[in-house]
């Protein structure tokens, strides 16, 4: 082989001011390690689910997703009717809070308590929800803003 470089590269290092220069040979990497090397374990092509399965799980998105995937099913956990009226508000520290359409409805659910728990620890156990709080609609408030005084409130209002 020779070491003289191609008239076009040499004459491009000269139009940019650079001495051009016999290139060296390249060496050729070998392959010792056995993560490169062909037909070896574990690098046939894997399913598309697998390998974002695989990825959650060392991101650490497992609880987020199955917090994400209760949300999204809870009308297969808590009953078609159940869920036309309530649906789920917050998940914090183990306890989902669930907003029901009238106070009947959430005094009906606590009795169920029990029974939605263990539905949800069979299907999602890694949402971690460890209990269930079930509130009615909310009043109406006369505090506005970041800014509201403690006290008794608007008195003489209303006549």
């Amino acid at each position: 082989m020779s070491d003289e470089i191609p008239e076009t590269l040499a004459t491009y290092l000269r139009l940019r001011g650079l001495e051009p220069r016999p290139t060296a040979r390249r060496r050729r990497r070998r392959l010792d390690d056995d993560e490169n090397a062909p037909f070896s374990a574990g690098r046939d092509p894997r399913g598309l689910g697998e390998v974002l399965s695989g990825w959650t799980t060392e991101v650490g998105w497992e609880h987020e997703l199955s917090r994400e995937d209760l949300v999204r099913r809870w009308a297969e956990v808590a009953g078609a009717e159940t869920a036309a009226h309530t649906h789920p508000v917050s998940l914090e520290r183990g306890v989902l809070t669930v907003r029901c359409d009238s106070t009947a409805w959430a005094k009906q659910l606590r009795l169920m308590r029990a029974h939605i728990v263990t539905t949800i620890g069979e299907r999602f156990s890694e949402a971690g929800v460890e209990d269930v709080r079930f509130v009615g609609p909310d009043v109406p408030s006369w505090k506005w803003g970041t800014r509201a005084v403690p006290g008794r409130g608007p008195r003489d209002t209303y006549g």
